[in-house]
């Protein structure tokens, strides 16, 4: 089968391009935006990428074309899409294709959450290979332990990122409706996604979707502290629950200097973590990823061990640099519960040391100020911060006016650069947080700082 793939650089898109490709398919592509990594990774698995949306296309490069994979970034109105549609062409959507070809007879374990999907995911994987289950897997990143973000295995059990957003333009359900997990985690539930949901009750009602979806004989793994997820279930749950975060299931005792912390199920010590991960958020996302992985089999101490080796996942909290005592981080951090456990994750590393937070406000809530009050509040605990205000449509300066002098903003990356830079001394611990590129700044904080 040929497939050909209209947003194809996307992290999930892309992921479904090497599925499709392991499983012996041809497979092309075009996207807006062809560049590095994504269009390397694809290119080494001799995927032709074509750069936008033209209609020529059609008689080009996916001319042989069987199905046309849609992805959620394209809409009514793109030349591609409006061809297609007036040709009668064969189209299905990414999350769809996904499971009529690869994932339907299996054991699909999903991870949903507002926050903590990508690492939460990368973490069960690992445990079920380290349990020897050799799961295939696709997740919004790239988990250090494997090195790609999506494979295919002929393992029973496939691990998947569950994400809430909408799975295309002519399907305004959630991704994760289409997966129907057999074990299925619901890590944490706040507002987000404002381009596409109109209040928090919006996305709960998608989360109740999903867990429609699951069998009786399959497992709800459910943050006991999270009042969404609680009305979620209340709306009705036919499976088996099991809580994390609370008294009454699986829960973290406070961790050792060292970091490493005892995990309890049901008041009964079952063993120790010991890992470099930071944060009570990892605590929550390690015990979630346990209760999933003893589902399907992995034993306790096995699982235990097994997260000693794990290395988290690029883009969260990596670093990518020291410079006369200065280190540079990069991380995905980009709403505001995100950002203010990231920086208090790492003042658990770093005590009294000064952090210096560099955000970019990004993502399409972000963008249109949804979040904007909750933005200083979760920058409190950082020395000084500095904003990029370039692409958002709304007063950066007045929305952190109560951080007083210890905040910068600004919509010149250089100028931005250089203010970090200038503020920067040795000891400091300068934490940049966006969920895009951000202009590549971290490559020029290192090269200033060295300079």
């Amino acid at each position: 089968m040929h497939l050909h793939i209209l947003g194809i650089c996307g992290t999930f898109m892309g992921g479904i391009a090497a599925i499709a490709r392991q499983s012996g398919h041809t497979v092309t592509g075009c996207d807006a935006n062809v560049y590095p990594p994504m269009s390397t990774q694809l290119a080494s698995l001799g995927i032709a990428l074509t750069e936008g949306y033209d209609a020529a296309q059609l008689d080009g490069v996916a001319k042989t074309a069987d199905v046309f994979v849609v992805g959620n970034v394209v809409s009514r109105g793109n030349p591609l899409v409006e061809e297609i549609l007036d040709r009668n062409l064969g189209y299905i959507s990414g999350p769809e294709w996904l499971y009529d070809q690869v994932i339907r007879d299996k054991w699909v374990l999903a991870v949903a959450g507002t926050h903590g999907k990508t690492t939460t995911s990368s973490m069960l994987a690992w445990l079920l290979q380290e349990g020897g289950l050799n799961p295939g897997f696709l997740i919004g990143g790239v988990p250090e332990n494997f090195g790609v973000s999506a494979r295919l295995t002929d393992s029973s059990f496939f691990v998947i990122e569950a994400d809430e957003y909408d799975t295309a333009f002519f399907d305004k359900r959630s991704k994760f409706v289409h997966y129907h997990p057999r074990t299925a985690i619901l890590n944490n539930l706040e507002y987000d996604h404002a381009d596409i949901f109109s209040d928090l009750g919006a996305i709960e009602t998608q989360f109740h979707h999903m867990v429609r979806t699951i069998p009786r004989s399959g497992l709800v793994v459910a943050n006991g502290r999270d009042e969404s997820i609680a009305r979620v279930l209340e709306r009705g749950c036919w499976t088996p629950v099991e809580n994390f975060g609370g008294e009454d299931g699986w829960m973290a005792a406070e961790p050792d200097p060292d970091g490493a912390f005892r995990v309890r199920l049901r008041g009964r010590d079952v063993g120790v973590v010991r890992w470099d991960l930071l944060g009570e958020h990892n605590r929550m996302n390690a015990l979630a990823a346990l209760a999933a992985a003893r589902n399907v089999g992995v034993q306790l101490d096995h699982g235990v061990e097994a997260l000693a080796t794990f290395k988290n996942v690029k883009r969260r909290m990596e670093v990518r640099g020291v410079v006369n005592g200065i280190t540079v981080y990069d991380d995905f951090a980009h709403h505001p519960t995100a950002i203010e456990t990231t920086i208090a994750g790492l003042r658990s590393k770093v005590g009294s040391a000064r952090i210096l937070a560099v955000l970019e406000p990004r993502s399409a809530t972000m963008k249109l100020g949804v979040m904007k009050d909750s933005l200083a509040p979760s920058l409190e605990d950082a020395q000084l911060a500095f904003c990029y205000t370039g692409g958002i449509g709304w007063d950066a300066q007045s929305a952190l006016r109560s951080l007083g002098k210890k905040v910068m903003c600004s919509d010149d990356l250089n100028a931005l650069v250089a203010a970090v830079v200038a503020a920067a001394r040795p000891g400091d611990h300068v934490l940049v947080m966006s969920n895009g590129g951000f202009g590549g700044i971290h490559a020029k904080l290192l090269a200033a700082l060295a300079g």
